[in-house]
């Protein structure tokens, strides 16, 4: 059996990263999906990797998951962190290693580049199972609390 590969997304990835998003924001509590606005929010990552990266777990031209990196900079560590937006993996594909595969990828890619940080959100209450995962590879609980001002896509003229 042919193993899947992680690479870094394309462009051309975008209908299928897309997919991911979708799926992945149809069981959130926060988010709802918007394939517009996913497809948009990836390529404003694709189009300047400044930003991020996101890397995907390719079995022969399927992508069956990625991972979403965001860079900024933290003045707590007095440099540069990543911002773990996105995992995810597709439904038929889960429970078979692949989230770990891609998870360990990003923690690797992090170190190497000097990363001091990598910070994620998932949700608090329907996602137990998602926050297990996360303190398995190492991923501890914040005192902080995430806090949002959310402000309207539109153009104002």
């Amino acid at each position: 059996m042919t193993q899947p590969s992680v690479e870094q997304a394309t462009l051309e990835d975008l209908p299928q990263l897309t997919n991911l998003l979708v799926e992945l924001f149809s069981h959130e509590t926060d988010f709802r999906p918007d394939p517009s606005k996913q497809m948009r929010g990836l390529r404003l990552i694709l189009e300047n990797p400044a930003r991020g990266r996101i890397f995907v777990l390719r079995l022969h031209d399927r992508i069956i998951g990625m991972i979403n990196l965001l860079f900024t900079i933290s003045t707590a560590e007095g440099g540069f962190v990543v911002l773990l937006e996105d995992l995810v993996v597709d439904p038929a594909f889960r429970r078979q290693g692949y989230g770990t595969i891609l998870l360990e990828h990003a923690i690797q890619y992090a170190r190497e580049k000097d990363f001091l940080r990598i910070t994620l959100l998932t949700d608090r209450v329907t996602e137990r199972e998602s926050q297990e995962f996360f303190r398995r590879h190492g991923f501890v609980d914040s005192n902080m609390i995430p806090m949002r001002l959310t402000f309207s896509a539109e153009k104002k003229a």
